[in-house]
């Protein structure tokens, strides 16, 4: 279920006044604190973890033994194996989407409309999260199914009442199921008309079900019912769709409604905040969904020093890979009966627009000829089934993103705090400067276990992929709980400046939007026996940390 609007109810006239400028950097009684500036990129590049001196402290590069547990808490951050009553975003999935009407009211949009709402936004989330491994294939319905009862006969609000929550699902599954064949689709959206007078927007969320709906000899498990307003807020359907992949609810619900939200990850996850600046999904996640190799999670156990280099977590490869997603954020559903015979579908850089030929059509089965092995390694796209084209794509400069970070350090502004407030970089939607960092295939997550179920997670987070908003950058640090429920923090950032704030004009939650570890700056945990340290950059963009244990 997504989180209400940031801010705790603020608005915009409570805070003139008030300037970035004025607030980054000031500490909580006033005071001005003043961080280490960065350093210019100057040292090479290394791509492997290592360690810094003989001893039992290792970076192992198998991350098995640091994969916590999954244990019986709904949504569970546990690693080691995967839960089979979720579907496993490791390859592109099919959803179809349902749009229902009532007898009480005429609809003032389209469902074509309201696709364009969530795609391809949607998709072009999911797609760079998984660097290409993955991607939501939409198939909406062209025409309003009519609900035969009113919308205010459903009682819908965000703590549904189960009856009611079961007779809008039995009733919409049986209003579609005449035009729908959802023996096709790996994932079920029904969208509510957004005008009808008894839908509430702050209902939107995954129903799980005990005792699934069956439909055209399929097992119906979950379905994401969609009550949002025209326009919907940002990336809301992502957030719900991170359910259905069998990740929780990071934000934190206070008590009667009244309250910060995002007291445990601030802006830094989407499970987290649909708003946040930097939604990326945490490296721990994608750990989860099968996104990272086993060689970019370090392992990080025993006492002494280890020194790891650690991609941003933002950096992508720059061709691609079998699941046919490009580097750019364009993807193709290849073979399949929709597939446009001009080959537009399959350009990067071109957008799918719903209802034209072949864009978003049936699904298909994908190509065989077009792979080059596992999804995400590089190689060149065979033939497009429906195009004929072939060849190798290009680089992500190529493909219109443009810059190199060693610019960032002459053309980003150095706040009063320290952090630096990163330019925005033109190129492909969302990738600002992809193109500087590399293959994209290096380390991207460090695990230190510190008990049956918890671990502490490091993992660079700056201005790339889908983190482009982003204010500040440096080392995030944050604490994972397999066993804790979601909702109840499952995961949380660790501050390395409990004392500043930052990004008050954008940010969900100031107070964690400066948590990152800067460049020369040194983070001991609370309440552990781990140091970190953040040392240099290299001329990639990758960073290089010290953890010291014990």
């Amino acid at each position: 279920m997504p989180r209400p609007l940031p801010l705790g109810g603020l608005t915009r006239e409570a805070l003139q006044g008030f300037t970035r400028e004025a607030l980054r950097g000031l500490a909580r009684d006033g005071t001005p604190r003043w961080r280490s500036t960065a350093a210019v990129f100057t040292s090479m590049t290394a791509l492997a973890a290592t360690s810094l001196m003989p001893g039992p402290a290792l970076a192992e590069p198998r991350s098995a033994p640091c994969a916590l547990e999954r244990t019986e808490a709904h949504h569970s951050e546990g690693v080691d194996t995967w839960n089979a009553t979720y579907v496993r975003p490791t390859h592109p999935l099919d959803a179809v989407m349902v749009f229902l009407s009532f007898p009480d009211s005429t609809p003032r949009t389209t469902p074509a409309e309201l696709t364009t709402d969530y795609f391809p936004a949607t998709s072009d989330f999911f797609e760079r999260a998984s660097y290409g491994k993955f991607t939501v294939r939409p198939h909406p319905l062209p025409a309003w199914i009519r609900m035969p009862h009113t919308s205010k006969s459903y009682a819908i609000q965000r703590d549904w009442n189960s009856e009611h929550r079961a007779a809008y699902l039995r009733d919409a599954l049986a209003a579609a199921d005449r035009q729908v064949d959802f023996s096709r689709y790996d994932i079920v959206y029904f969208v509510a008309d957004p005008d009808a007078p008894g839908v509430d927007s702050d209902a939107t969320k995954v129903v799980n079900l005990d005792t699934p709906l069956q439909a055209d000899g399929k097992d119906i498990s979950r379905v994401v019912t969609v009550f949002e307003k025209h326009p919907p807020d940002r990336l809301v359907l992502a957030h719900e769709t991170g359910h259905v992949f069998d990740l929780p609810d990071l934000y934190h619900r206070p008590t009667g409604g009244k309250g910060d939200w995002d007291t445990y990850v601030g802006d830094w996850d989407l499970m987290g905040s649909q708003f946040g600046l930097a939604p990326d999904l945490f490296g721990w996640h994608k750990w989860k969904l099968g996104w990272l190799e086993s060689h970019q999670v370090a392992c990080v156990r025993g006492t002494g020093s280890t020194l790891l280099t650690l991609e941003p977590l933002g950096a992508e490869p720059a061709t691609v890979g079998a699941a046919g997603v490009g580097a750019s954020g364009s993807s193709w559903v290849l073979g399949g009966a929709g597939a446009a015979s001009s080959g537009a579908s399959g350009v990067p850089g071109v957008s799918r627009v719903p209802g034209s030929s072949g864009a978003w059509g049936p699904p298909g089965p994908l190509a065989s000829s077009g792979s080059s092995g596992p999804p995400g390694l590089s190689g060149t796209l065979g033939s497009l089934a429906s195009s004929g084209s072939s060849g190798t794509l290009g680089s992500l400069a190529s493909s219109g993103s443009s810059g190199t970070l060693g610019s960032l350090a002459s053309s980003g502004s150095l706040a009063s705090s320290g952090s630096l407030v990163l330019p925005r970089v033109s190129g492909a939607p969302g990738v600002a400067g992809a193109g500087a960092f590399g293959s994209g295939r290096g380390t991207k997550l460090a695990v230190i276990p510190t008990g049956a179920n918890s671990a502490l997670a490091l993992e660079a987070r700056g201005s790339a992929g889908n983190d482009g908003n982003t204010c500040t950058q440096g080392v995030l640090v944050y604490r994972v709980r397999s066993d804790t429920e979601s909702g109840g923090g499952p995961i949380e950032v660790l501050d390395a400046h409990p004392r500043t704030e930052s990004c008050w004009e954008d940010s969900v939650y100031p107070p964690l939007a400066d948590a990152p570890v800067a460049l020369g700056e040194t983070y001991t945990v609370p309440g552990e026996k781990v140091r970190i340290e953040v040392e240099d950059r290299t001329v990639s963009g990758a960073w290089t940390v010290k953890i010291t244990t014990g």
